[in-house]
C-alpha cells in the first residue's frame, strides 16, 4: 500500500510552486507589453537620436513622455557616475586597497544610479507618466517606419 503522506507532501509542494508561478506571473505581467518586440525572428535595427526626436515631434501624447524618460535616464547615469567616482576616491584615499576601490566603484555606481533615478522620478514627476507605454509606442512606431521603408 502506498504511503498517503508522500502524496500529500507532493501536492503541497506542487500547490506551493503553482502559487509562486502565479505570483510572479502577476508581478511580471508588464513584460507582456514587450513580448512582440522580444520574441522576433529578426531583431529591430538600431535607431538613432534623430529617429527618437522624430517620434517625439510626431506623437503629441507619448512623445513628451518619452523625452522626459530620456532626461531621467541621463540624470540616473550622472548619479551613477558621481556615486562611483566619489565612493571609489574615498575608498582609495583611506585604504589604498585596489580591490576595495573597485568594489566601492561598483557599489557606488549602483547606489548613485538608484538615487539619481529616484531624484529624477520626483523632480520630473515620472510617477504621473506612462513611461513604459511611451516606450512601447515608440517601438511600434519604429517597427512601422522600418516596415514602410523596406
Amino acid at each position: 500500500m502506498a504511503d498517503p503522506s508522500a502524496d500529500s507532501s507532493a501536492s503541497f509542494f506542487r500547490r506551493h510552486l503553482e502559487g509562486w508561478k502565479g505570483y510572479w506571473a502577476e508581478r511580471l505581467s508588464i513584460i507582456d507589453n514587450y513580448r512582440p518586440f522580444l520574441n522576433r525572428n529578426k531583431p529591430l535595427p538600431k535607431w538613432s537620436a534623430s529617429d527618437v526626436e522624430e517620434f517625439i515631434a510626431s506623437d503629441p501624447v507619448y512623445g513628451p513622455t518619452l523625452k522626459t524618460a530620456r532626461e531621467a535616464a541621463k540624470i540616473a547615469a550622472a548619479g551613477g557616475l558621481i556615486g562611483a567616482v566619489s565612493t571609489a576616491a574615498v575608498s582609495w584615499k583611506y585604504s589604498r586597497s585596489p580591490h576595495g576601490a573597485v568594489l566601492s566603484l561598483v557599489a557606488g555606481g549602483v547606489f548613485g544610479m538608484t538615487f539619481g533615478q529616484e531624484i529624477a522620478n520626483h523632480w520630473l514627476q515620472l510617477y504621473r507618466l506612462d513611461t513604459l507605454g511611451s516606450e512601447v509606442k515608440f517601438l511600434e512606431w519604429w517597427e512601422r517606419k522600418i516596415g514602410e521603408g523596406s
